[in-house]
């Protein structure tokens, strides 16, 4: 990983991908094997969001289907868990030796098709990319879905689940009815905290991880989770909260966790139009050009607006296949 000169005076790289997650580094390594001149803006550190998921977390899927760049996965169990995912990301970077600026945000974008210019903002201060094409690679994991209820920011309540511990012998609510709720809720009652849940739907969603479901099942029905279907937090007040049957009920730490979704501030800071009630770009799905902004293109989740369930590692890396066939018949 290369960090790069600022204030550039011509193109060192006719593709800037902004977004250094897997679906980024698929990217860049497309890039490279192409022989087309790129370099990857990351706002944070490598893998960013998956830096940030539950310290013991699991992935869902098998190894093989969060390859890329034909580098295999190794991992000690059938599923591969976030420190060997954080390990086999930084090998890879460091094998293809992939140019990524890390902890560099991206600030603006000007021009066009062929003569972009990227503006950033970096620990050694502001930055500017030409480019010919842009690559928008920035996934969804950094903007949760918020509530917008008074005391969603108070430093007790958090959109973002890290580890049980700190938690034991406390009141803790979760707040949500999908994967990320129910694991929290699981890990936190196994580490001795009082944990309630709280979701908007009738069950819990259709999405749960088959080996959670039945498991969290089994602890709301022996009471171990207490669990409060068809509620809602409407207010938060010191360790008041405040339910949509009227209830108030005295919490320790409260975890919202409601899903996440891409940034609308970047996108339309590119140009794009993302649908308001959607927020998805308008694409060409034969090539993920974005409609709004020529020589623009979209890889992973940051095109699924508000369906963010429907794109993963395992689907987003291919898109860098599509986009590639397009750009090596424009660049290569």
């Amino acid at each position: 990983m290369n960090p790069e000169s600022k204030d550039k005076t011509k193109p060192t790289q006719d593709i800037v991908i902004i977004g250094g997650g897997p679906v980024g580094l698929a990217c860049a390594i497309a890039a490279r094997r192409a022989a087309i001149p790129y370099l990857v803006l990351e706002k944070g550190c490598l893998v960013n969001s998956i830096f940030n998921f539950p310290a013991d977390m699991t992935f869902f899927t098998t190894p093989e289907l969060m390859e890329i760049g034909g580098h295999p996965l190794i991992c000690t169990h059938d599923k591969p868990t976030r420190a060997e995912a954080l390990a086999y990301y930084r090998a890879i970077s460091r094998v293809e030796e992939l140019r990524i600026n890390l902890f560099e945000k991206v600030t603006g974008v000007e021009g066009g098709k062929d003569s972009f210019e990227i503006r950033t903002e970096g620990r050694d201060g502001a930055g500017r990319y030409p480019c010919r094409r842009i690559i928008l690679a920035t996934g969804y994991y950094d903007n949760p879905n918020r509530m917008d209820i008074p005391g969603e920011d108070l430093p007790h309540v958090s959109h973002y689940y890290a580890e049980a511990h700190p938690f034991m012998g406390q009141r803790v609510l979760v707040v949500g009815g999908k994967n990320s709720a129910c694991e929290a809720a699981l890990d936190l009652f196994r580490q001795g905290a009082e944990v309630t849940l709280v979701h908007r739907g009738e069950e819990l969603g259709d999405g749960v991880k088959y080996w959670v479901r039945p498991d969290m099942e089994n602890r709301i029905e022996a009471g171990e989770v207490r669990t409060l279907f068809n509620t809602r937090v409407t207010a938060i007040e010191g360790n008041s909260v405040t339910l949509s049957t009227g209830a108030v009920e005295e919490y320790d730490q409260v975890f919202l966790l409601t899903g996440y979704h891409p940034d609308g501030g970047l996108l339309e800071t590119c140009g794009l139009k993302p649908d308001p009630e959607t927020l998805k770009p308008v694409l060409d799905p034969e090539t993920l050009e974005s409609e709004d902004v020529p020589g623009l293109y979209l890889a992973g989740s940051v095109s699924a607006g508000y369906e963010t369930g429907n794109v993963f590692i395992e689907n987003g890396r291919f898109d860098c296949e599509k986009i590639f066939a397009d750009l090596e018949r424009e660049l290569g």
